[in-house]
């Protein structure tokens, strides 16, 4: 943790460097939250660049260097949400670009399951299970009560469950 709080400082002082050794902590978990959320790669892609860019130009007003993790995915968060905007504006059209790199579902009965999910059901679940955030963490990313986040959790995995267990 000593590591990354150096890096955050140095980034903040301009260090392209340090700045990149802080994404390569985060930028796995940042893009298949992305594409969970958006179910399109290419979106995706393009919603973790902005976010990096975003938070390259504003590292100095990050106040805690604990926090670069949140930060950076409250960032991401945000984007996200813009985009998803996006498509119900009909301003752009989704694709059936749903491949999934480097990540395996168990089953296509639970990725069709995630699939139904509305966009901001797949975000929560998204970051706390594959982010692995805390509510706490995600209450702060997504500007949401954690009591809240709580709540949907159990009621999207309960979904989930009841969704995927067949009936006896």
């Amino acid at each position: 943790m000593n590591d990354l709080n150096a890096d955050v400082r140095l980034a903040k002082q301009g260090s392209s460097e340090a700045f990149a050794r802080l994404y390569s902590t985060v930028y796995k978990d940042m893009y298949h939250i992305a594409l969970y959320s958006l179910r399109s790669s290419h979106d995706a892609s393009d919603v973790v660049s902005d976010t990096v860019l975003d938070a390259f130009c504003s590292i100095k007003k990050l106040r805690d260097p604990e926090c670069f993790r949140s930060w950076i995915m409250h960032i991401l968060s945000v984007k996200i949400k813009r985009k998803q905007k996006e498509y119900f504006a009909g301003s752009d059209e989704l694709t059936e670009d749903t491949s999934i790199e480097g990540f395996d579902f168990e089953s296509v009965e639970l990725r069709e399951a995630v699939e139904r999910l509305d966009t901001g059901s797949r975000l929560l679940l998204s970051l706390s299970v594959l982010g692995g955030y805390s509510s706490d963490e995600i209450s702060k990313i997504c500007d949401i009560k954690s009591s809240t986040v709580r709540s949907r959790l159990s009621r999207i995995k309960e979904k989930l469950r009841l969704e995927l267990t067949p009936d006896i």
